[in-house]
């Protein structure tokens, strides 16, 4: 049988999980350069945001997060593939992991195990990766540190784990039609999310999620069981807040491999922040776009799981709040900065 590009591509990303689980650092950036395009394009979570190709993912993302964590370590618990507008992509999903010892984007260290989960998204051609979105969860790695400076979660925060079937690294030769269904079912959800304006009851969240879904939600948001959590603790705040949301932008890019779906974004929607209720942020009536990289795993017929990692830092950059500099100043202590 042949294989298939989704399973190639699955494996030349192979490569890049490899070098990032038995980091060597004198060599991670040669490997780096050996999977990715010259001038790739690369955009990571505020504040690192468009960096310049493979060499700036190596300067700006990894080097630093190597030095705050020297046995840094990748997990991966999904891997997929498929394809969207045109192009061919992977998906992958886990934590970074490691010994936070020294400062990191100024998060002071806690010289103990940390986890920062990452959704990352690749759109390879010819075998190298040309372009690259992802989410590593900032928020998260401050909560660890005790150095979150604004509102709590309304919902647990955890260490988010993988798949309930652990299946979710997908080695089997593609599916074409089981993707194209699990793919259907996410994208009638997602319409179904959009009648918001006609009422909640509209959209018959129950005929799409199974009856012990999860959701597991970034630093910020925390993770929530069945539909009447996520309807609390972040369904009914977001709409209260933004009820103009739900504008899918540019080249949204969605696809299924096996009972996977993955979607990115960069933006994915367009909102107004209108009301009151949301990451207690105050309703000033202005427009803002929002990073969400998301996963879903389907379970006959329903969605029973779904991973989703919101920019939130961004979000807060964009209303014009400095989270890093409040951040320095609930930290400023024990970084040894006391002013006199």
């Amino acid at each position: 049988m042949t294989q298939s590009i989704h399973n190639r591509n699955k494996e030349r990303i192979g490569v890049f999980r490899r070098a990032l689980y038995d980091i060597e650092a004198d060599k991670l950036r040669g490997q780096l350069r050996g999977i990715f395009a010259p001038d790739c394009l690369v955009q990571l979570a505020n504040p690192l945001e468009t960096l310049d190709g493979v060499d700036g993912l190596y300067e700006e993302g990894y080097a630093p997060l190597l030095a705050a964590v020297p046995d840094l370590e990748r997990r991966d618990f999904i891997v997929m593939a498929g394809a969207s507008q045109g192009g061919n992509w992977v998906g992958c999903c886990g934590h970074y992991m490691g010994v936070f010892e020294r400062a990191w984007l100024d998060i002071p260290p806690t010289r103990h195990l940390l986890a920062m989960r990452y959704h990352e998204f690749f759109r390879l051609e010819d075998g190298s990766v040309v372009e690259m979105q992802a989410l590593w969860d900032i928020p998260q790695v401050m909560m660890a540190a005790g150095a979150w400076p604004l509102s709590p979660s309304l919902a647990p925060e955890w260490v988010v784990p993988g798949p309930a079937t652990a299946d979710g690294i997908i080695t089997s030769p593609y599916d074409e039609a089981r993707s194209r269904a699990s793919l259907d079912l996410v994208t009638a959800m997602l319409r179904a999310l959009k009648r918001n304006r006609i009422s909640v009851e509209a959209m018959e969240l129950d005929r799409y999620w199974h009856a012990q879904m999860m959701w597991y939600g970034p630093g910020g948001l925390g993770s929530m069981r069945r539909v009447s959590g996520f309807r609390n603790w972040h369904q009914i705040p977001f709409l209260k807040a933004m009820p103009d949301r739900g504008v899918f932008m540019g080249k949204g890019i969605f696809f299924g491999d096996g009972d996977y779906v993955g979607f990115t974004a960069w933006p994915g929607m367009r909102m107004t922040i209108s009301g009151d209720g949301w990451l207690g942020i105050a309703p000033s009536n202005q427009e803002i776009t929002m990073r969400s990289l998301d996963f879903w795993r389907c379970e006959n017929g329903l969605i029973r799981e779904n991973w989703v990692l919101v920019d939130l830092l961004h979000v807060y950059e964009q209303i014009g709040v400095d989270v890093f500099e409040r951040m320095r100043e609930l930290t400023i202590a024990r970084h040894g900065r006391m002013r006199v």
